[in-house]
């Protein structure tokens, strides 16, 4: 028997008039020992409609949070409906940049980030979302991923980047640098002469666009994607 417990949640629930629920979350015990432990505490009239107000407040709140939610997943699903429709024009140069996404990007929750070590490729994702999406210098991240040989000249290929993506220095993410095991140390080295970038952008419309029209291009449906 947990006497501790069961004091305390006799107490909260007597003296303080707690719900059930709110006891067994604060002693870290089931619902069922404490409904079991206090059964026969009777609440007063005002515990009573203190409750009451509680449970209605949690009602409007949990409708509040589901309508905030269906909404905000039907604003996503419009999003797609535009990558859909924007893919079925045909431009070649749209198809390029999303199925660069399909294949080197990285899906976040609310934004796009694309990772590669070939300049040319970072180049054309950057200027693919700079054309349909009109994205500022601001809202680009970049971030630089190096090897152990790259440290010396750390600056330099950070800024090789940054002239790539054509953003100033305020828009560097911390680098990470990978130092190399000892049984790879000679054959790695000047693999990759700048490392890898990555290119992130924070935007929930620009990701949902992408899905969509990935799935336009591809024949295919991901309802998953929404959420």
């Amino acid at each position: 028997m947990k006497t501790a417990e069961r004091d305390m949640a006799r107490k909260l629930r007597g003296e303080e008039g707690l719900a059930i629920t709110d006891i067994a979350r604060r002693l870290g015990v089931s619902k069922s020992s404490v409904s079991l432990w206090v059964r026969d505490i009777a609440l007063t009239p005002e515990q009573h409609d203190a409750l009451h107000g509680q449970n209605r407040a949690r009602y409007r709140q949990a409708a509040g949070n589901a309508v905030w939610s269906a909404q905000r997943r039907q604003q996503r699903a419009s999003w797609q409906i535009e990558g859909h429709i924007a893919a079925s024009q045909g431009d070649p140069v749209h198809a390029a940049g999303c199925m660069l996404f399909w294949a080197e990007g990285s899906r976040l929750r609310n934004g796009v980030e694309f990772t590669n070590s070939d300049p040319e490729m970072i180049r054309h994702f950057v200027a693919f979302l700079r054309r349909y999406f009109d994205v500022p210098n601001e809202k680009l991240r970049v971030a630089c991923n190096l090897f152990a040989d790259h440290v010396e000249r750390q600056r330099e290929v950070e800024q090789f980047w940054l002239d790539l993506v054509g953003v100033p220095r305020e828009c560097l993410n911390k680098t990470m640098v990978n130092r190399y095991s000892r049984y790879s140390q000679k054959k790695r080295q000047n693999k990759l002469p700048y490392g890898t970038c990555r290119v992130t952008v924070n935007s929930t419309q620009i990701e949902q666009h992408l899905y969509g029209a990935i799935q336009e291009y591809g024949r295919f449906e991901r309802p998953e994607w929404l959420d």
